[in-house]
């Protein structure tokens, strides 16, 4: 990892611990008990005006993973909480709006995992750490009708 510079700022947060650093690939974000981690995210990348980035990271959560219906073109959800051993996913850009995907892996205390696309995450007991990896070109999301589906469009197209 490379060594963090030493500007901080505070996250643009209801929860005065929630805090980014400025890092030479990105920024380090780490998020306390209780921040809902989408929403800050979005914050964070409309804060510092986020073209685009891969985003990974760690840490103690409730989540509600989803899995794609293509049938319904709906998300199945289900709830876990615990240890986030993979966070993956990417900050772009969707109706004027920072839009994040990202997927995880999380595991209980029986180390049984389970994955899906993140619908909504909260820090449980501890943090999260989410290294975010800054793109310079902006990125933007659009609902693809064939698949009644958000996808990313690499060229700005929609198709």
């Amino acid at each position: 990892m490379g060594v963090l510079l030493s500007q901080q700022a505070a996250a643009q947060s209801s929860n005065p611990a929630a805090r980014y650093s400025k890092t030479p690939m990105g920024y380090l974000i780490v998020l306390r008990q209780g921040d809902q981690v989408v929403e800050e995210l979005e914050k964070f990348a409309a804060a510092e005006k986020i073209p685009s980035a891969s985003i990974q990271g760690q840490g103690f959560v409730k989540v509600e993973f989803g899995y794609w219906n293509a049938k319904t073109k709906k998300f199945d959800p289900k709830t876990f909480e615990g240890e986030l051993s993979g966070l993956t996913g990417s900050i772009a850009w969707k109706d004027g709006k920072p839009s994040i995907h990202a997927h995880g892996v999380v595991a209980g205390a029986d180390f049984v995992a389970y994955a899906g696309h993140i619908l909504k995450a909260q820090v449980g007991t501890g943090s999260l750490e989410i290294f975010v990896n800054v793109n310079d070109k902006k990125l933007e999301r659009f609902v693809d009708p064939a698949i009644e589906a958000n996808v990313l469009s690499v060229d700005g197209s929609k198709k």
